[in-house]
């Protein structure tokens, strides 16, 4: 990777995920010059042009739930409920959700270092 390696921000349910192939050895979010790869373990995996980043901005508002859900394009991919980064998409991206693809325009991830990866795209 000649890139920047973002690790996930897990909470209590840490152990369960990891038991469950969702932990922090295989769930990280990849910035490179050309490339941002996101991935949760077996659950949840894309790979997106650089270039559509349309934004990315703290979100400290609540969440629905732990690991991987989403629906009309819009998807959480947390291990934690704090620490979480908004992530817009235009045009719209392809993501494997349980490895059937999906539709990805609006990205919410929790991070280690979430104030890092805002500094490094900012609004677009």
């Amino acid at each position: 990777m000649d890139g920047r390696r973002y690790a996930f921000r897990f909470g209590a349910l840490r152990p369960l995920l990891s038991l469950l192939g969702m932990g922090p050895s295989v769930s990280s979010l990849e910035l490179t010059a050309e490339r941002l790869r996101v991935r949760m373990g077996w659950a949840f995996r894309a790979e997106l042009p650089r270039a559509a980043i349309r934004s990315c901005t703290p979100s400290p508002g609540p969440v629905g739930g732990i690991g991987v859900h989403g629906w009309r394009g819009r998807w959480l991919v947390n291990g934690a409920t704090s620490g979480l980064v908004e992530l817009t998409f235009e045009p719209a991206q392809r993501a494997l959700v349980l490895g059937v693809p999906v539709k990805l325009t609006f990205l919410r991830v929790s991070l280690a270092d979430p104030d890092a990866l805002v500094a490094e795209l900012g609004n677009r």
